[in-house]
């Protein structure tokens, strides 16, 4: 199993960069559109780490790993058959690949195509 992207929302977008660039030696962008303006940095191993703001309201802090599937139609249709609950259906990002996010125990997870 390997984490495709980490994501942090946080409204200390900033703050928790800094740290992350102190404590790992990591320089994060400037903020992606296509990543709900989210502050990338890669993770060792491959993959990134993004820390974005809530993107509305309603939307709390979370840390939301994102794990690579091959078949994301039928990840989440087993995550479905699980007794989970979609928060986002799958949607591509141009350039990055496609996402969903689902809910399962009060946990979200999120899953990564390419």
């Amino acid at each position: 199993m390997k984490i495709q992207y980490l994501e942090i929302v946080t409204p200390e977008v900033d703050a928790v960069c800094s740290a992350f660039e102190a404590q790992h030696g990591v320089d994060f962008s400037a903020p992606e559109a296509a990543l709900g303006h989210a502050r990338t940095a890669p993770l060792a191993g491959g993959g990134t780490l993004g820390v974005r703001a809530p993107m509305h309201e309603a939307e709390e802090p979370v840390v939301r790993p994102y794990r690579l599937v091959e078949d994301i139609e039928g990840a989440v249709a087993a995550a479905v058959a699980s007794g989970a609950e979609i928060a986002h259906p799958p949607l591509e990002i141009p350039g990055h690949g496609t996402f969903a996010i689902y809910i399962q125990g009060g946990i979200h997870h999120g899953l990564w195509q390419l």
